[in-house]
């Protein structure tokens, strides 16, 4: 079971969700400061105002992670630190933090991996339409530029935007997350038309810099099949997998846009306004990509949707994730199956999924560098004699690095595996009632960290090279 010496073992977190220090050091507002101030939209009212701190325990944590033997560290910046109001003079004691939390991962032999954009957008910018205006895409370069030249002398690895189907799916179809606009799906379909061209313009300026690193975003794979053989389920499963795996990816990978989606938006009048100029794009900066990062918690089983079902308002809490939904257009929903394994939050357990669509993907794209930038299980930790007792996390993520290997064996081409998380944090939308980390947070004792039994495990797993893996 041993994994290749340059295969890296890692963990990931995200800005918003681990920082606090909201508005310290001149940071500015971000949707999600404003959103979740907004009653009902997150668990108990919880936000990130304090987070778990880490703005101010940033050493604290990394040590742990170093101690853990952790090799990469796939964490995001905050826009709003950098450009508090989205554009316009640079706030030099942003630069200042993140050039503080590289250089420590570097003093602990950590590889930093830089998440540009995970859903945090400066409040004046939604304010001005978000990424329905293009200005947003001028803005975005700008300081993805900033960031490059501030610190792409240290971080060889940029991912520029984390989960492109959530936070737009979420913002403008479900209302869950901001700028919370329900069932809307033309500016959906703009919002990730103007997201995939902002990617690309910034992959084209990063690749002017000669900084000999690699460049990449990461999105969501959860690969559609079918619940049956029936001709009207697989159809199912080609729409679902057109719609949710390649609308996202081929853009990137391939320089154009699926023709069977294309062909649907414009029977369905939802075409992107989007111009020659920026499809050209595209296909330019299609072939500079260097790797492509899969988040990868669970697969869809679909089926034909049926006739006249009844419409279920999205809400925060129908908007986890769970199988039941009908997709957008009514053609297909996802369905919990009697023969599988879910999780608390009813997420499908499924490391022969992942192998399957990693498959499909080579199949499909060619032999192109991934990562698995997220894969996780979000659990209520037991907590028994003070020690954190997360079984259930072990065997999850024992099982998809065994998923891991077993793809590789089959000739995919994966590089690295970062955990989420690498210690607890805040849920977007479940507060810390689900706990994802190595690293426990004590919420009721000032923020304390503590070693979890997946923290141990996970450190003899990166030892040995995966060979202790079951």
């Amino acid at each position: 079971m041993k994994f290749p010496h340059d295969f890296l073992f890692g963990a990931a977190t995200a800005s918003y969700q681990i920082e606090g220090a909201w508005d310290v050091d001149g940071k500015g507002v971000s949707n999600w400061d404003v959103f979740t101030k907004i009653p009902g939209k997150t668990f108990e009212g919880t936000n990130g105002d304090v987070a778990i701190d880490h703005y101010h325990r940033y050493k604290e944590d990394i040590a742990l992670m170093a101690e853990m033997g952790m090799e990469s560290y796939r964490f995001s910046i905050a826009w709003t630190r950098i450009l508090p109001n989205g554009t316009g003079e640079v706030n030099q004691k942003g630069i200042e933090f993140y050039n503080n939390v590289i250089d420590e991962c570097l003093k602990h032999g950590i590889v930093p991996f830089v998440t540009l954009y995970h859903w945090d957008l400066p409040q004046v910018l939604e304010e001005k339409g978000g990424w329905l205006n293009k200005d947003t895409i001028d803005a975005y370069l700008d300081y993805a530029q900033i960031c490059f030249e501030a610190f792409g002398d240290r971080v060889k690895n940029f991912i520029t935007f984390n989960e492109t189907v959530v936070f737009t799916a979420l913002g403008y179809l479900a209302g869950a997350h901001p700028p919370g606009i329900q069932n809307d799906p033309k500016k959906y379909f703009q919002a990730t038309h103007n997201v995939f061209y902002a990617h690309a313009r910034s992959v084209i300026e990063y690749k002017k810099l000669n900084q000999f690193g690699e460049v990449g975003l990461s999105h969501v794979f959860s690969p559609a099949f079918s619940v049956d053989d029936s001709e009207e389920n697989k159809l199912a499963e080609y729409h679902a997998n057109q719609f949710n795996t390649h609308w996202f990816y081929d853009p990137i990978l391939l320089g154009h846009y699926p023709e069977y989606v294309v062909a649907e938006l414009e029977r369905q009048g939802l075409t992107p306004d989007w111009t020659e100029e920026e499809l050209q794009t595209l296909k330019e900066a299609a072939p500079l990509n260097d790797f492509m990062g899969l988040n990868y918690y669970q697969p869809m089983r679909v089926e034909k949707c049926p006739e006249n079902i009844e419409t279920i308002e999205s809400t925060r809490e129908n908007s986890t994730g769970s199988p039941g939904k009908p997709s957008f257009d009514g053609v297909f929903r996802t369905v919990k199956m009697d023969d599988k394994r879910y999780t608390k939050w009813d997420w499908e357990i499924s490391p022969e999924g992942f192998v399957s669509g990693l498959e499909m993907l080579k199949d499909h794209y060619g032999q192109i560098k991934l990562y698995i930038t997220e894969n996780g299980l979000g659990d209520e930790d037991i907590i028994i004699e003070d020690t954190v007792c997360d079984i259930p996390r072990i065997n999850f993520i024992n099982d998809h690095l065994v998923a891991v290997k077993t793809a590789i064996d089959r000739g995919v081409h994966i590089k690295g595996y970062y955990a989420w998380s690498a210690i607890d944090l805040l849920s977007w939308l479940n507060g810390y009632k689900k706990q994802y980390g190595f690293i426990h947070v004590d919420h009721n004792n000032d923020l304390k960290r503590g070693k979890k039994a997946s923290f141990h495990w996970y450190q003899e797993v990166i030892q040995s090279r995966g060979a202790n893996l079951k």
